[in-house]
């Protein structure tokens, strides 16, 4: 735990002298921010602040992982090495996608958008598939663990639909948690601190660490993404950290507890879900479709209702610290 720590500390330091010049290319490069003509009229300040901000989190953590991993990959503990390649491909495949989604947003899309969802919906469930089913016929998971039970239960075949679930849920319930200064970087730092636990308690002590360094990147990017933000997380961080924190949960076999571990994005997914279900059914009946939140995802809504940002943004971070903290609990009975 100790060298874990520490790694998380270097992880830090590594990514927050990465940042400021990080900042600077992305501003000379015009990779800024475009902001929804259907969102919140006080959003509209952040208009062209740097994006693409998870390149702070993502390239520490692949090049520090990489190089306390290469003995591994040789020699000595090829069983390792071939488990941590698994969220590392993960996370740099999913980054890759978000990367080319923002930069479509920037450079060719209109309102904001990037990407259609269609599209980038096939191509997670298509890397999803490629990751499940790499965990399930070359690595052997298959198993779930259940609170209170002694011995984890074994799925089968059924634990390849699952991951893809998992992981592809993971990632998009992310994506919608970034739109707040502060908000995604903390609620990622969390869930991934508690699987870094968890992975630790277990005695998966490459997996603990992985966490943590992640853990310690997301800090640094808050460093420059507090209110008010000099720099956003975009797809390429949102689409990656969810996507790996999926594999993260599934590797530890702890993935029943990741609703509640992430339950901030889970939430902020649902209202997503049940905004747009809720408009078609009473369109379909009345004729004009009607909405249950304000605004979707959750966090416009308590915006809208005159909370300010600071406000959503410090309360989901109570809440999510603390579901995090209850996940670690449930997975240690």
């Amino acid at each position: 735990m100790t060298y874990a720590l520490s790694l998380a500390s270097l992880s830090f330091l590594l990514a927050v002298i990465w940042g400021r010049p990080l900042i600077g290319l992305l501003r000379r490069w015009r990779i800024g921010k475009s902001i929804r003509i259907d969102g919140p009229s006080s959003h509209e300040e952040k208009m062209g602040t740097p994006t693409m901000g998870g390149l702070m989190v993502v390239i520490p953590v692949l090049g520090i992982t990489s190089a306390l991993n290469v003995a591994n990959l040789l020699n000595p503990d090829p069983i390792i090495g071939r488990s941590i390649l698994v969220p590392m491909a993960v996370m740099a495949g999913y980054a890759i996608l978000g990367g080319i989604d923002d930069y479509v947003g920037v450079r060719g899309g209109q309102y904001g958008e990037g990407l259609s969802g269609r599209w980038i919906f096939v191509t997670q469930v298509l890397m999803a598939l490629m990751t499940a089913l790499l965990l399930y016929y070359s690595l052997g998971y298959r198993n779930v663990a259940l609170p209170g039970v002694a011995e984890p239960f074994d799925i089968g075949i059924f634990y390849v639909p699952i991951a893809v679930f998992v992981i592809v849920a993971a990632s998009n319930a992310v994506n919608f948690t970034d739109g707040l200064d502060g908000l995604a970087g903390i609620i990622v730092a969390s869930a991934f601190a508690a699987y870094a636990v968890i992975a630790f308690l277990q005695g998966w002590s490459y997996l603990a660490r992985f966490g943590f360094i992640v853990v310690g990147a997301s800090f640094a990017f808050l460093w420059y993404n507090a209110h008010p933000a000099e720099l956003f997380m975009g797809g390429l961080g949102s689409y990656s950290l969810g996507a790996t924190l999926g594999v993260m949960a599934l590797m530890s076999g702890q993935w029943l507890v990741l609703p509640i571990v992430a339950i901030v994005p889970v939430a902020e997914v649902l209202s997503v879900i049940l905004q747009v279900s809720y408009f078609k059914l009473t369109r379909r009946r009345t004729g004009q479709g009607q909405r249950l939140f304000k605004m979707a995802p959750l966090h416009h809504h308590f915006e809208l209702l005159g909370w300010s940002e600071t406000q959503v943004v410090q309360r989901f971070w109570l809440v999510g610290i603390l579901a995090a903290m209850l996940g670690v609990a449930l997975a240690l009975l």
